[in-house]
């Protein structure tokens, strides 16, 4: 009789980045420094994309969002070109039982996506998803297939958990943000909700360790893309597109190591299969990570990609990032500084555009040497001493858009008739939407 094959949990967060205690933050979440510990953490893991449904597209279909189709936010108006692709359509033909409960972000509605369970929640906080996969888990007794099943969870994205006054006074402001006492009240308010991401981390693990399957699941937990404040999330730089990935289970996710190798989340579709002995199927872009956790020095990839293309607002921009370089290529000629719809609003933006923000123009080109320039200030475009690099990486950018059949090739990228977009030169995401129409302008 053939083994019975490992479940899949497939955990995952909105906006939170690498903002959690296993990464080094000054951020408490023990149970997620738990599963670090037990499992292996990814420091060096990206979104193929800055935003939710992109980013949550090229995971759960292991392809870029332009090949897949979702350039923009299903809620929005965009779609896949194929739900099939999904994941849980793979593992259900393989025999798998799957399940969704809270966040999914990949079409209007959950019933599109195929789920054989889809839980009811009155919202997505952790507070009502976490005891529904937790019933769902110790309720499942007597089903003898394998399970997959989808845990989101709406923290840590905007509206942040309010903090205490007096929890804001002493916390650490990132780097490229202004510490004042409105920005730490908003670094506050995120550390709030990543606890009670955490919370809900938790109460699922658990439930999962009472129902007698840990040792026979795989556990992947991640987040979309980075945190929701500027120069974050909706940007390619690493605060927008680095990720917390915990990855916990059978093939050799145990032991508490650390990887350094880099690693997209598109590679996660073909790890899984792989793992479970599932044909791949043969749109599948990303790289199995099974020969790097068997063997560490083994890397699967020598460059990670992302891409954004509409959020709000188009704005539309691709990335290439080596272990020690990154390269950005902006392609909208027409709008030069930051698209302030695409950033979510919040005291850390307001800090930002009552200082003249909105006046800042934005090089349609960017290289950056991360071992000398983490924080990715400083443009190396016009410098001479990185020609060679500059040039390498154009074609290497150019090569992977060929390759993929990026629409952006040959021009603006036009969104889905009957989607909502705001105008680039609005503040704010909240202000009118207009709906787009084949012949109209973005």
């Amino acid at each position: 009789m053939a083994a019975r094959r490992p479940n899949v949990l497939y955990l995952h967060s909105h906006d939170t980045g690498r903002w959690v205690q296993p990464y080094g933050h000054a951020i408490a979440t023990p149970r997620i420094q738990r599963l670090a510990e037990e499992g292996l953490l990814f420091r060096q893991a990206f979104s193929a994309a800055p935003i939710c449904s992109a980013s949550r597209a090229a995971l759960l279909t292991g392809e870029y969002s332009h090949t897949g189709g979702m350039l923009g936010l299903a809620h929005r108006g965009w779609q896949l070109l194929d739900y099939e692709h999904h994941l849980l359509h793979t593992l259900a033909d393989a025999g798998y039982r799957t399940a969704l409960v809270g966040e999914q972000h990949l079409s209007a509605t959950p019933e599109v996506l195929g789920y054989e369970d889809v839980l009811p929640v009155p919202d997505t906080t952790q507070e009502h998803v976490a005891p529904a996969a937790a019933a769902w888990l110790r309720d499942r007794a007597g089903d003898e297939r394998p399970f997959f099943l989808s845990v989101g969870f709406f923290e840590t994205h905007r509206e942040l958990r309010e903090a205490p006054e007096e929890e804001a006074r002493y916390v650490a402001v990132p780097a490229h943000l202004p510490d004042t006492p409105e920005v730490r009240t908003d670094v506050a308010a995120f550390k709030r909700s990543a606890a009670a991401l955490d919370v809900g981390v938790g109460v699922v693990l658990d439930a999962l360790a009472e129902s007698g399957a840990a040792d026979d699941t795989l556990v992947v937990l991640t987040t979309d893309h980075g945190p929701a404040f500027p120069g974050a999330k909706a940007t390619l730089t690493d605060r927008g597109i680095g990720v917390l990935l915990v990855v916990r289970g059978p093939g050799g996710f145990t032991g508490g190591r650390v990887s350094d190798a880099l690693v997209s989340q598109i590679d996660l579709f073909p790890t899984i299969v792989d793992l479970l002995g599932v044909e791949r199927p043969a749109w599948l872009q990303g790289h199995s990570l099974l020969p790097h956790v068997a063997d560490a020095s083994v890397e699967v990839n020598d460059a990670i990609f992302a891409e954004m293309t509409f959020h709000a607002a188009y704005e539309p921009q691709r990335a290439v990032r080596t272990r020690r370089f990154k390269y950005i290529r902006r392609y909208d000629d027409e709008h030069v500084g930051p698209v302030l719809p695409n950033v979510d609003d919040s005291p850390s933006k307001q800090i930002l555009t009552d200082a003249g923000w909105a006046e800042r123009a934005i090089p349609p080109e960017q290289l950056y040497d991360l071992h000398f320039d983490p924080g990715e200030t400083v443009n190396r475009v016009p410098d001479p001493a990185y020609e060679t690099v500059l040039a390498e990486l154009r074609e290497r950018l150019d090569r992977w858009m060929e390759e993929t059949d990026d629409p952006l090739r040959t021009g603006h990228v036009l969104p889905p008739d009957g989607a909502l977009l705001n105008r680039r030169h609005q503040r704010s995401p909240r202000e009118p939407t207009y709906v787009f129409e084949s012949g109209g302008g973005i």
